[in-house]
């Protein structure tokens, strides 16, 4: 199984099935293409047919976008979804709001690891994004992850393909000094301090590159 993906700074994308395939123990070769260049749509697609990461390649079959590849590793390793029918239900919608939606957050507030923007990005368009995705975090906190017999501190009880999914926004909050309150608070909490997640940022930290386009407040 081979995974393309970007640059750690910047590629919310490549982080979403990265961190979803390690955590379901899914075993992989990490192929990282910088983004930007003359040569980056030359080189993925070499693996890719949109031209595009993320790209999984597994024994012949090749999956693009992030979602569909959640998606993939799911009927691989089920655990990516919750068990109970009511809550994976909300999972996947609440996955694909996040995979389709929040323009503007994306727009003004980019993942950028590296950077500290505390107080940057903010728009109406953006607060209300912000908004959204709290108040997604607190809801399946309440519903879902405190219930008995699945509790645990994510958003579903154990991790899931959903917090994968949301796992971008989990750095962007923290560049851009969001402090959401309440069960979304932890939960901001408690995804930044995944081992995962760590590993990510330190890799991310530890690149060179650097892309004009994404660096939007110096």
């Amino acid at each position: 199984m081979k995974l393309i993906i970007g640059n750690k700074n910047y590629s919310s994308w490549s982080l979403r099935p990265w961190l979803a395939a390690r955590a379901c123990g899914a075993h992989f070769e990490e192929i990282r293409i910088p983004l930007h260049t003359p040569t980056t749509r030359e080189r993925i697609l070499k693996h890719s047919p949109s031209g595009k990461v993320p790209c999984l390649i597994d024994h012949g079959s090749t999956v693009w976008d992030s979602l569909a590849i959640c998606e993939y590793l799911a009927e691989k390793y089920p655990q990516l979804w919750p068990t109970d029918p009511s809550a994976r239900a909300v999972a996947r919608s609440v996955s694909a709001e996040m995979h389709s939606g929040f323009q503007d957050l994306r727009q003004n507030m980019p993942m950028n690891i590296r950077k500290d923007y505390t107080g940057k990005g903010h728009t109406p368009g953006v607060d209300a994004n912000i908004a959204r995705i709290e108040a997604i975090w607190s809801d399946c906190r309440e519903r879902f992850g405190k219930k008995a017999g699945a509790a645990g501190p994510y958003l579903f009880g154990a991790f899931s393909a959903a917090d994968a999914m949301f796992a971008p926004v989990c750095f962007r909050f923290k560049t851009y000094g969001i402090q959401p309150q309440g069960a979304a608070g932890e939960y901001l909490a408690t995804m930044l301090a995944h081992p995962l997640m760590q590993e990510w940022a330190a890799a991310a930290g530890a690149e060179t590159e650097s892309i004009a386009a994404e660096d939007l407040y110096g």
